[in-house]
């Protein structure tokens, strides 16, 4: 087949260029139908490294486009992975198979094959092909259903085998540079991971920003050790970060680091207009605050511990970028005022309310906030004015 090479050339073209799968598996199918391939259905499925799905496939259908269909890690799509071709595959310690379609008794139990046999599929071919490198992104499956009455013929076979090197090539980029996308947003926030994958890596990078500080702290977290197993303090814990960190996200909140029972998050402000960073910090405190509740009222009903929460709002300059060793760095702020906003935890027990802000917060975010008084702040030369808002 003479034109294989243009296709195979193209395919190594566009992995160089795009970062989607669906561009390069429409572009094979049409490609392929051009080349005398019958196509009724073509599919590429991938594992994730992901802490909301175990993986993802696309298919390009001839009559209606695409089809994404994404598998969690709940026992449901667990299950119906067990019964797709990429499980059988892996089962049997294979790489390829083909099944003629309608599929015949001694065929596996896939409910695929039955379905593209209801669409007029003939015959069905399925490729493994594995990632280099010990990770959960192991590796690609191409499959390929054809509708003509004799199926495929060997020299379209050899040409899929031929094929296979360069597609895989194509998919390990693409997988490889969108996990390391998502993965480093998972593990630091959507804009820090941005900062860092445009190039702000070297310690001390970084760059003075004003900001709104939310630190919000758990009550009474320590005590639960003492008196529960650790897998039932994480989950409980989980279930309460997730219901803070929502809102935080949101309403436009970078959440910097979960440290033990606590949360750090910063709202950038625009320059000249605190105040609008200000109201989100606000909103999302709120939010949170009700959220838990929720999360305890809850807990209540079963007879499950409850965690009341504290949340300080404070604003100012901070140094967002790298701190650490050379070769271990955690891209965070700090500064003055997240330093303050620390000590001033520490006080929620003491003023009896678990919403407090600074004075620089309150005027530029005033709400209902009423003044509790000045306190003395652990290792701040300054009293400080703090303000706590009404239950």
């Amino acid at each position: 087949m003479p034109h294989l090479q243009e296709l195979i050339d193209w395919v190594i073209a566009e992995g160089l260029t795009t970062n989607t799968i669906d561009t390069v598996l429409q572009g094979v199918a049409e490609r392929l139908t051009d080349l005398g391939y019958p196509i009724l259905r073509a599919s590429i499925a991938m594992p994730s490294i992901d802490p909301l799905q175990r993986g993802s496939s696309v298919a390009w259908y001839r009559s209606s486009g695409f089809q994404t269909e994404v598998q969690g890690h709940d026992e449901e799509s667990q299950e119906l992975f067990r019964r797709s071709p990429v499980a059988y595959l892996l089962t049997n310690n294979i790489d390829y198979a083909r099944w003629k379609l309608p599929p015949g008794p001694d065929a596996p139990p896939i409910r695929l094959l039955t379905e593209l046999a209801e669409l007029g599929a003939t015959d069905y071919v399925t490729k493994l092909a594995r990632f280099p490198g010990d990770t959960a992104l192991a590796g690609v499956s191409f499959s390929l259903a054809v509708d003509n009455p004799e199926g495929f013929s060997d020299q379209q076979i050899i040409a899929l085998r031929q094929l296979m090197p360069a597609l895989t090539l194509t998919c390990c980029r693409i997988a490889t540079t969108r996990v390391a996308a998502d993965v480093l947003a998972i593990y630091t926030g959507a804009g820090t991971s941005g900062r860092i994958l445009s190039g702000h890596i070297r310690r001390g990078d970084g760059t003075a920003i004003y900001a709104a500080i939310l630190l919000a702290d758990l009550k009474n977290f320590t005590s639960l050790n003492e008196n529960h197993e650790p897998e039932r303090i994480v989950a409980w814990l989980n279930e309460h970060f997730e219901a803070i960190g929502a809102p935080v996200e949101q309403e436009g909140g970078e959440i910097l680091k979960f440290m033990g029972d606590s949360l750090l998050a910063i709202f950038p402000a625009d320059i000249g207009n605190p105040g609008e960073a200000c109201q989100r910090a606000l909103l999302a405190a709120r939010a949170a605050m009700e959220a838990n509740a929720d999360v305890n009222r809850r807990r209540a009903k079963t007879g499950e511990p409850q965690l009341l929460v504290d949340i300080v709002l404070h604003v100012g300059e901070v140094f967002y970028g790298n701190v650490g060793a050379a070769r271990r760095l955690d891209f965070t702020a700090i500064g003055r005022v997240v330093n303050e906003v620390a000590r001033m935890e520490k006080l929620a027990d003491e003023i009896g309310y678990s919403l407090l802000a600074s004075a620089d917060f309150v005027s530029q975010a005033p709400g209902r906030f009423e003044k509790a008084g000045v306190y003395a702040l652990k290792g701040v030369a300054q009293p400080a004015a703090i303000y706590a808002w009404p239950e």
